[in-house]
């Protein structure tokens, strides 16, 4: 009995989970919409504060035998030493249980000093394995060339190597590691994000369409404050109430939603046959034969005229077919408008390879027809 109800009761999640996929059907799902509503602190940053590349060079110890045996490593051991008070010659360092490495950090903006951060470390001679080994005390610097952090820690390595006497097995990265929390900042970059009562915001993806709309938004709610300089750029002046309290503004605006709006792309990778299409890109009437497959797309412009003394307005739609012909036999007809996404899902249907979608799109852009830019990755 108990196996009974053990096999009733895959069945039923089985059934309840195959259901619930089902529920999520992609024809239900909205395309019309192209861009989401967003926030604005998502989609731009705070120009005056801005973090900053650290860098350094360092030793890691306490390897087992995988360390560097290059001139490099033994001068650096012995520069170590001479700090300390001990002189030694060449031929007494002993370098296989030590590794020269490059330090590289990024100090984010707000960082204090006292505060903590993650340090990224990797081999510059022949060491084999930093598996265990410790980073000793190294200064990192700033292009400027003074020394923001000091890092030190046990370094953490996300590979592994094991080596027999006829094999040799490697797994990931183990030259390349991590000493999470491991450089202790010295020094504070001074960020002025509020000067002359100014807040100015810096677009991640430039876009005049955006940029206006952030100004929009944000005067809707505090007046007009903001305007768009550029496509990168929106300033804005503090309202009263947030003159002495600026963070506050900022915590607020913020969370303030706009749609940003991009350039229609589409971005093809013919080594690994990716192709991915923004929402917006369009394409004319064209006619396209690649190999045995047929694609033609015909673009009717539709006048709507309103009635006689109504509020309506003309407007000109546009209604497009696709038709496409595999190998003289089979036709499928459906009417959608002329974007992108509507062709490829056709050619999709067909069982058309990526790589071919992507030759299609190549040349549908050579042609001219292609309204946006075709990015080759």
């Amino acid at each position: 009995m108990r196996k009974i109800f053990l096999t009733l009761l895959i069945i039923f999640l089985a059934l309840k989970a195959e259901t619930s996929f089902a529920a999520v059907n992609l024809q239900d799902m909205d395309f019309t919409r192209v861009n989401p509503s967003v926030r604005i602190k998502d989609i731009t940053e705070v120009e005056g504060a801005r973090g900053n590349q650290l860098t350094g060079i360092g030793l890691v110890t306490g390897l087992n035998g995988t360390g560097d045996n290059s001139p490099m490593a033994v001068q650096m051991i012995r520069n170590v030493m001479r700090n300390f008070g001990v002189t030694l010659d060449t031929r007494s360092v002993r370098t296989r249980n030590v590794a020269v490495v490059a330090l590289t950090a990024n100090l984010p903006p707000y960082v204090r000093p006292g505060q903590n951060i993650d340090v990224n470390v990797n081999t510059m001679g022949n060491a084999s394995n930093l598996q265990g080994g410790m980073l000793i005390q190294s200064p990192l610097r700033a292009a400027d060339g003074k020394v923001y952090a000091v890092a030190q820690g046990p370094v953490i390595v996300g590979g592994m190597s094991a080596q027999g006497a006829a094999a040799t097995r490697t797994q990931n990265i183990p030259t390349a590691g991590r000493v999470p929390g491991g450089a202790i900042v010295e020094r504070e970059v001074p960020s002025d994000f509020t000067a002359g009562g100014q807040v100015a915001l810096l677009l991640r993806e430039p876009d005049f369409t955006t940029a206006q709309r952030i100004a929009d938004a944000i005067n809707r709610t505090y007046g007009v404050v903001a305007y768009a300089v550029d496509a990168g750029r929106v300033e804005v002046n503090l309202p009263g109430q947030y003159v002495q309290a600026p963070t506050a503004f900022l915590a607020n605006m913020g969370g303030l939603e706009v749609e940003p709006d991009t350039s229609a792309k589409v971005a093809v990778n013919e080594r690994t046959g990716t192709v991915v299409m923004g929402g917006n890109v369009r394409i004319s009437s064209v006619g396209v034969a690649h190999g045995n497959l047929v694609v033609n797309v015909a673009d009717d412009p539709n006048v709507v005229q309103p009635e006689s003394f109504s509020e309506g307005r003309t407007v000109v739609t546009r209604r497009t077919d696709i038709t496409v012909d595999e190998e003289g036999g089979s036709m499928i007809a459906m009417p959608a408008t002329t974007t992108v996404r509507d062709l490829v899902r056709v050619l999709n249907s067909l069982g058309a390879r990526p790589r071919d979608i992507i030759e299609i799109l190549q040349a549908i852009d050579r042609a001219g027809a292609l309204h946006g830019e075709l990015v080759t990755m």
